[in-house]
């Protein structure tokens, strides 16, 4: 009798052992998924940040562009500083000082360009910046392009930005875990501006 009483405290005492350890297994699916979750969280803010940046630098330079209409409005690039074919750094040179002033607008305008793809360099990694004259932004599948297809009588500027964005991809490798803004890419950022009338 006292036997078969030590041989049921015995199996009592293995499943309490067996509930500890499924309960270990279970709270450490749980720290993981939390974990995980952490993570997509801060992705996730990483990029709202640099689409809230993308969004204000672009409206910075639509407000730079209204200022100087008599050169933002020019179709040819030599005479119009802010648009860009196809900028991707680094940060270009202070060839133009207007901090105590400028007379010409051409040289406000370039003044204007150097500071603000400066910034543009700082705040977006990997930046990649189309300034265009373009009436056709997105392609068929209503999907944004680099390229511009206007030759400016629409007279609505396109800016487009890009940067390197971390992959949705949970599963991507160190190397292969965020998306570069190259010629494969799509610009994460298109804000049409209508800098005025040309006179």
């Amino acid at each position: 009798m006292h036997v078969a009483a030590g041989a049921r405290g015995g199996v009592a005492a293995g499943f309490t052992l067996l509930e500890v350890l499924v309960a270990i297994v279970v709270l450490s699916f749980g720290v993981l998924g939390m974990v995980g979750l952490q993570a997509a969280s801060l992705n996730a803010h990483r990029e709202a940040r640099l689409q809230s940046a993308g969004v204000r630098l672009a409206s910075e330079l639509a407000e730079l562009m209204r200022g100087n209409k008599q050169v933002a409005t020019q179709l040819d690039a030599t005479a119009n500083p802010y648009l860009q074919a196809d900028f991707r750094g680094p940060a270009p040179a202070r060839d133009v000082d207007c901090v105590q002033g400028c007379t010409a607008p051409l040289d406000a305008a370039r003044y204007d360009m150097q500071q603000w793809l400066t910034q543009v360099v700082a705040q977006l990694p990997g930046a990649r910046v189309v300034v265009c004259f373009d009436a056709s932004p997105y392609d068929a599948d209503g999907l944004p392009r680099w390229g511009c297809t206007s030759n400016g009588n629409t007279g609505v500027v396109q800016v487009k930005l890009g940067w390197t964005r971390g992959k949705t991809r949970r599963s991507a490798a160190a190397p292969d875990a965020f998306e570069v803004s190259d010629a494969k890419s799509r610009p994460y950022l298109v804000l049409p501006i209508t800098p005025g009338n040309r006179q």
